[in-house]
């Protein structure tokens, strides 16, 4: 990796007043599906129901929401870009409108879609499939943040944990040079991403190096089906297992844990950042 890269990781970025200052404490992330088939069982695709769950969420303690109007399940279908924008841009529209300082990651690897969301309020960009010529242009020009995450069609042999990060590395930086500012630049393994349980449990148990790479950091394990598989849980089942997963992430020093039960995580990152990070809250010292 090139010193001038290096000097610049970390840092902070602040958006619509809230700053995400890197490693004083983990930042939730809340999970809105603007669709019929997210595989969660979650999704809303009325509009009004997707900015319920978007309010919902915030209220339970989420400090920015990730809007995604195609389903990523496993075996999903895909949707072109008109439908994705019909689904979509009412959401955005509708959160920002409720709630104007709310921080909006827009789910999506298309780059006239992100050119819409971002139209009606959409603030970062979270693509599943990394960033081709015209999606990297569309978040350079837009100078929005933006989630790198790692994925592939079918899962590979060899060292994951190697390829995963060194994949990562290099599409970040990348988007360094194309003008993105380096603590603006997340990266995510993609856990469930075209790889196996084990290559899944692997890359869980090898965070420390994905934050050693010095770039922000995001984690999606929410219901995921390693931890159903770990566990033998049904989807509404799997709270605790992925609170286990989000308590090692920040053991690791991960930045953003993107969930589905955001009042449970909350209260597990606050716990763990409080030993982890020295974190306390503001009433720390009214209450015994």
């Amino acid at each position: 990796m090139s010193s001038s890269v290096r000097v610049a990781k970390r840092g902070a970025m602040t958006i619509r007043g809230t700053t995400f200052a890197w490693g004083t404490r983990t930042f939730v992330m809340g999970i809105v599906n603007a669709t019929p088939d997210s595989f969660s069982g979650d999704g809303r695709i009325e509009p009004s129901a997707a900015i319920a769950v978007g309010r919902a969420l915030l209220d339970a303690g989420a400090d920015l929401l990730d809007i995604g109007a195609e389903s990523t399940r496993p075996g999903y279908t895909p949707v072109d870009a008109s439908e994705e924008r019909r689904r979509l841009l009412p959401v955005v529209r509708g959160l920002r409108d409720a709630r104007p300082d709310a921080v909006l990651s827009i789910d999506t690897f298309k780059a006239d879609v992100f050119a819409g969301a971002f139209e009606n309020g959409g603030d970062l960009l979270n693509s599943i499939w990394g960033f081709d010529d015209a999606l990297l242009a569309c978040a350079v020009a837009r100078d929005v943040p933006i989630v790198v995450m790692h994925n592939r069609r079918e899962p590979g042999a060899g060292d994951v944990v190697d390829e995963v990060l060194e994949s990562l590395e290099r599409q970040a930086e990348r988007a360094v040079r194309a003008g993105i500012a380096a603590d603006r630049v997340i990266v995510d393994p993609g856990i469930g991403f075209g790889k196996t349980p084990d290559q899944n449990v692997a890359l869980l148990a090898s965070l420390d190096r994905l934050v050693a790479l010095g770039f922000p950091t995001l984690l999606g394990t929410s219901r995921k089906s390693t931890i159903g598989k770990l566990t033998g849980r049904d989807l509404g089942e799997r709270t605790y297992g992925t609170a286990a997963t989000v308590a090692l992430a920040i053991a690791a020093g991960i930045d953003i844990v993107r969930v589905h039960d955001v009042a449970a995580m909350t209260d597990v990152v606050r716990v763990s950042d409080a030993i982890v990070r020295g974190w306390r809250p503001t009433t720390w010292l009214e209450t015994s």
